[in-house]
């Protein structure tokens, strides 16, 4: 009879359990790493062994568990010990919305678990527009089933500046009608914008970099209060690769963040910036479950028939950061012509969430025309000399393509007592004057100094 035996283990008072999988594996004669699951904290470690890959094949019981429960939170998969993995979209204590990043590198993962995510928004009731920088290769199926799916880097421009737009137009809103926290589905739904291949556009070199970064960061800092969400899918292999540290390192340490296969860099990172514990390594994830062993010249070579490990990771932000987990393994076992039926099935007959009409004008015409592309882009930023509503004033490249359009012109308009309040509304915490400085300055609108900032400060008092 297989059994599962489990070891917990104790240092003395005040050290550190450190650990190597791969060498304890070995010394334990174990020669299948994927049989053994190791979750250490501080002075204190849980070893699990399996007679078997435990996450060998995580499967869904019912699309409808998809659907978000009561504390905000969609089921994706499996720990190793069949526990649930929860990611939470929304918390309903705070009447905040979240920020989520899947990391992974090619061959990961990162579609199916994305596919999972995106169909478990549409069952919970937001509206989404979703970005997918691989040309829609990444969730063909999800077409139809969002809001607003776009495929370019403009579009994907003009859906962060949308997104940017309702939410400035929701503070507008709440705060003429006395509300302080986002109540959801009363009566707006839970707004996401989901970049799929997100690296693409916050690589080095990529032509919107720095305006997307400026939504990314003021979406994800202010957007929480007012029901709007931002989601990043991306492989890197370090954060200066996605716009730069400071913006994503927000991101890690406040939102949800599920790690598939890393890279050391990427791992690193993540240490030193305290979202594992003092000690803990992760136990790496190889392409292929199983077992290895040396083969001799004189055998013949078996097929290497094992499985993979797509969809493998670890939910950093969860409740347990160290075990291992599996989103479920959704869609056909193999590649269909066309859309997936089995994928297809996940988001359900039932019609998508859609953004609230009130929102409707400030969302502007690439919003209302589903736009992508060039359309899309130049209908959020509309040329000097038209009289379009949306957005504000940009110029125009030598070969006639849209150039990166200027930071968003609303905070130029904003006094700088207006551009500190908004600052302190989005804060997470306590704010000094030099914190103050740094977010007054990202907010898109003309640079101002310390002294600007205290005078304003004293009058807002």
């Amino acid at each position: 009879m297989s059994r599962i035996y489990e070891l917990t283990l104790e240092a003395p008072p005040g050290d550190i359990i450190t650990y190597d999988p791969e060498r304890l594996a070995d010394a334990m004669r174990i020669d299948d790493p994927s049989r053994l699951a190791i979750e250490a904290m501080g002075s204190q470690a849980l070893v699990t062994i399996y007679p078997a890959d435990p996450l060998a094949d995580v499967r869904l019981p019912g699309p409808e568990l998809l659907a978000m429960d009561e504390r905000g939170r969609i089921w994706i998969g499996s720990y190793h010990n069949g526990r649930r993995v929860h990611v939470q979209l929304y918390d309903p204590v705070s009447g905040s919305a979240q920020r989520l990043l899947l990391f992974g590198t090619t061959g990961a993962g990162k579609s199916t678990g994305g596919q999972v995510l995106l169909a478990g928004m549409k069952r919970s009731g937001i509206a989404t527009f979703y970005g997918d920088l691989k040309e829609g290769q990444s969730a063909p199926e999800a077409r139809g089933q969002v809001d607003w799916a776009v495929y370019s880097q403009e579009g994907v421009i003009a859906q962060l500046h949308t997104a940017w737009c309702v939410m400035r137009e929701r503070a507008a809103r709440y705060a003429a009608a006395g509300r302080s926290k986002f109540l959801r589905d009363r009566p707006d739904p839970l707004l996401y914008v989901v970049i799929d291949e997100a690296n693409r556009l916050l690589e080095k070199g990529a032509p919107y970099r720095d305006l997307a970064t400026f939504y990314i960061k003021d979406i994800g800092r202010t957007g929480r209060s007012l029901g709007v969400g931002i989601a990043l899918f991306a492989q890197a292999g370090h954060l200066d690769e996605l716009g730069g540290s400071d913006t994503m390192r927000a991101m890690l340490k406040e939102g949800e963040v599920l790690l598939l296969r890393w890279t050391s860099s990427m791992m690193q990172t993540l240490v030193a910036d305290g979202l594992l514990p003092a000690g803990q390594k992760l136990a790496p994830i190889p392409k292929k479950a199983g077992a290895t062993r040396l083969v001799s010249q004189f055998e013949t070579e078996a097929a290497d028939d094992r499985p993979g490990t797509q969809g493998t990771g670890y939910h950093l932000s969860g409740p347990y950061p160290g075990a291992k987990m599996r989103f479920f393994r959704v869609g056909s076992p193999i590649p269909t012509e066309g859309l997936d039926p089995e994928m297809l099935a996940l988001y359900g007959d039932d019609p998508h969430a859609v953004l609230e009409k009130a929102s409707w004008p400030a969302a502007g015409r690439a919003y209302a025309d589903k736009l992508d592309g060039a359309d899309a882009y130049n209908a959020a930023f509309p040329p000097p000399d038209t009289d379009g509503e949306e957005g504000g004033g940009r110029s125009r490249s030598s070969g006639g393509a849209p150039a990166a359009p200027g930071r968003p012109q609303t905070a130029a308009r904003l006094t700088i007592a207006d551009r500190v309040q908004a600052a302190l509304e989005g804060a997470d915490g306590d704010m000094d004057a030099h914190a103050l400085l740094e977010a007054v300055n990202a907010d898109g609108g003309r640079p101002v100094k310390l002294g600007s900032i205290r005078n304003a400060l004293s009058n807002l008092r």
